[in-house]
């Protein structure tokens, strides 16, 4: 990669990456192949399917657009996307785990495409999901848009997720806090945290030029999670259901651009 390409742009006082305006189209060219992708998996999640090969559809997808699967060798890690079932909040590793009708999945992929990366996640549902189910979706996908409307310049991160807070326990339901959101572009993970509660006004101010992802993970039941012994795979502590939503964002003059948005119009999945 451009050593110059790496420190394009200035860094504010928060060590958060200023980036110029001609490199959104960089971001928009990758935050739509990961849109695409998604897309074209949706149909195959199905009752009976493994998420091994969910994933291995995702290789194949990849790899036909001419992009580079961000999270394959991402320390250690060894799939081209993380995919999390039922209680697992986030980080699920595909393999060999059969979907069974009414499980609900969250699909996660990050590509690089001539050197920006595009990161964006979705829930599916494979067969029938429960009322419950669907309703945790639908607050998830919900909370999200909340949390992309709050963002334009002067704004405050804390905005953000206040916004998604509200959405949440409006609901009686929880935001994770073990996990949160980032900054990217030209990395796959910088400054800033985005987190998805918190205090309007509080946190950097949001500038022109920065990029970074929201995606929050909301549960049914408590917000504690814990991560299991492969180092990876974080579930509820309650065994609650969990899903998540996730949009990389670029902060423009006026507003907000989402470079993750659906070609196809199907962002909420294969259940909305």
């Amino acid at each position: 990669m451009d050593e110059r390409a790496e420190r394009r742009g200035r860094l504010t006082r928060d060590g958060i990456r200023i980036y110029e305006a001609a490199d959104f189209a960089g971001m928009r060219r990758a935050g739509r192949v990961a849109a695409e992708i998604l897309d074209e998996v949706g149909p195959l999640v199905v009752p009976g399917v493994t998420t091994g090969a969910l994933d291995a559809a995702i290789a194949a997808r990849v790899a036909a657009k001419g992009a580079i699967s961000a999270t394959l060798g991402y320390k250690g890690y060894r799939h081209h996307s993380c995919i999390s079932v039922n209680h697992v909040v986030c980080h699920g590793i595909p393999g060999d785990k059969v979907l069974a009708d009414g499980d609900i999945l969250n699909i996660d992929v990050t590509v690089i495409v001539d050197g920006w990366y595009g990161d964006t996640s979705r829930m599916f549902a494979a067969g029938a999901p429960s009322r419950k189910a669907l309703r945790l979706m639908e607050v998830t996908h919900d909370a999200l848009l909340r949390g992309v409307e709050a963002c334009r310049p002067g704004a405050a991160f804390g905005d953000i997720g206040h916004a998604i807070q509200a959405t949440v326990e409006s609901h009686r339901m929880s935001v994770v806090r073990d996990f949160c959101g980032h900054g990217l572009g030209r990395v796959f993970h910088a400054p800033p945290n985005v987190l998805h509660y918190g205090r309007p006004g509080t946190g950097p101010r949001l500038e022109e030029g920065m990029f970074f992802t929201i995606e929050p993970m909301v549960n049914l039941g408590r917000p504690e999670t814990k991560v299991l012994s492969d180092d990876w795979t974080a579930v509820t502590r309650d065994k609650s259901l969990s899903a998540q939503y996730e949009h990389s964002v670029g902060i423009t003059a006026t507003g907000v651009e989402v470079f993750t948005t659906s070609p196809a119009g199907v962002f909420k999945g294969n259940w909305g």
